[in-house]
Order: C-alpha cells, then structure tokens, then sequence
C-alpha cells in the first residue's frame, strides 16, 4: 500500500556486481518489468546514473555496454508511476554530474530563475553604490530636478535630517527611491520601472507606494529605510523614535 505523494515504493541498494551477473533470477524477481532510476557506483563513488522502465533489462545491458567495466556496485529505486522519473534522474545528475553521464539533464517545464536573479542582484549593486557614492551620483540632472510640492507638507519632512535610500519589494522586484531632506520621494534610476516613475514627487511613502501597486498602500509599513549598514527596517519605525 503506498501513501499519496509517494514516489519511490522500494528501493535496493549498493548491490555488488556479481549479485546482478550470479542472481538474475532473484533480480529479476524485483526489477524486471518496473521503472525508476538506478546508480552505478566505482569503488564507492557514484558513476552513473539512468532512468529505465525496464530496470532489470537496463541493468542487464550495462553488463556488456561502454559501462560495462566502470562499475563494481548498482542500487536501484523502483517509483510508482514515471511521471516524475525524467525530472528525478536531471535533479540526480544536476546535482551529483557522475562522470560516466554525458548529458548534464534538463529539467521538462521548470523556470529557469537565473535570469531574474542576475537582474535583481544588479538592480541592488546599482542602490548600494548609489549609497556609497550618494554625493557624487544625483538621481536628476540639475535642469532635471522635479519641482517641489506647494502647498503640503511631506509627512516624512519631520523624522528626517538629511537625505536617505529606501526600497520597496514588491512582485519580485525592487524599487529604489530618494527621501529628500525636504520629506519628498523620488524614484532613483537604479530602481525597477525607473523611466516610468522617475521625474514625478511624492509626499508621503504611501502615495509612493501606490504608485507601484496601483492600490491603496501603507507606506510606512511597505518602504525600508537602512538604520545601519545593512540593516533594513520598515519606514513605520522612525515613527516610534
């Protein structure tokens, strides 16, 4: 009886190899016929590894194959379905790269993440060297500046000194923006959707978090600001200072 979600229902493993050349009988009584992935092994390390809906006659022909003199031991891992089997035997040689494997493996429908990652971390270098630099990188060329809001007061203009970074995650993206030491938000150019937001001001951190979400935000509990180097906490503690 097998329990939902299961994918391996036996397995054998670290066989010699006489036990599959001596014994193909009581082999046969295990594999023959069912699928999974199987592992050959040299002298304790892991050479090869394959995927087989027949394991018994798999095995059998890596008696006599390329392989054949490149293993000592074999284990074998019967699954209940071969569903998964494919992305099973591409995460083993991802992960292990036997050398007996030419193919690396590709995953079937898997996102590939690497592509968002390089994005995002350089999305955060460009803000960390905005900070370091902050004197000698303006957002905003001087006959660029956006004009300052008239007639409101910006609600961050009471907890700030001087002019600070502070980010937003949303979506899997990361928004940068500049308090001014007026209290205004302006979006930075290192941020995501920079063109789009960049040249307009805010005076509230929820009116620049609206801006990205298009819905109604808490600012104050949305936007990080860096207490200290590399400690970002949420725009709300300025308030309980």
């Amino acid at each position: 009886m097998t329990k939902s979600g299961q994918l391996v229902c036996s397995y054998l493993e670290n066989i010699p190899r006489e036990g599959l050349e001596k014994y193909q009988k009581i082999i046969r009584e295990y594999a023959k016929g069912r699928h999974g992935i199987y592992a050959l092994y040299k002298s304790g390390k892991l050479y090869y590894v394959g995927l087989a809906s027949n394991l018994r006659s798999r095995l059998h022909h890596h008696l006599q194959d390329r392989h054949a003199q490149s293993w000592d031991r074999f284990s074998i891992y019967l699954t209940i379905n071969d569903r998964q089997l494919k992305d099973l035997e591409t995460l083993v040689l991802r992960i292990a790269s036997p050398k007996g494997n030419l193919q690396e493996g590709k995953f079937i429908q898997s996102e590939d993440l690497k592509r968002k990652f390089r994005r995002q971390f350089t999305e955060f270098q460009r803000h960390e060297r905005d900070i370091f630099f902050q004197d000698n990188h303006p957002t905003f060329e001087p006959d660029q500046q956006p004009e300052p809001i008239k007639g409101r007061k910006a609600t961050l203009a009471d907890y700030i000194k001087r002019r600070i970074h502070i980010r937003f995650e949303y979506k899997g993206h990361l928004y940068i923006a500049h308090v001014r030491r007026d209290g205004t938000i302006t979006f930075a150019a290192e941020g995501h959707r920079a063109k789009e937001l960049q040249g307009k001001v805010y005076t509230s951190p929820s009116l620049a978090a609206t801006a990205i979400t298009n819905h109604k935000m808490n600012g104050w509990k949305a936007w990080k600001y860096e207490r200290s180097p590399g400690e970002w906490v949420l725009l709300d503690e300025l308030r309980k200072q």
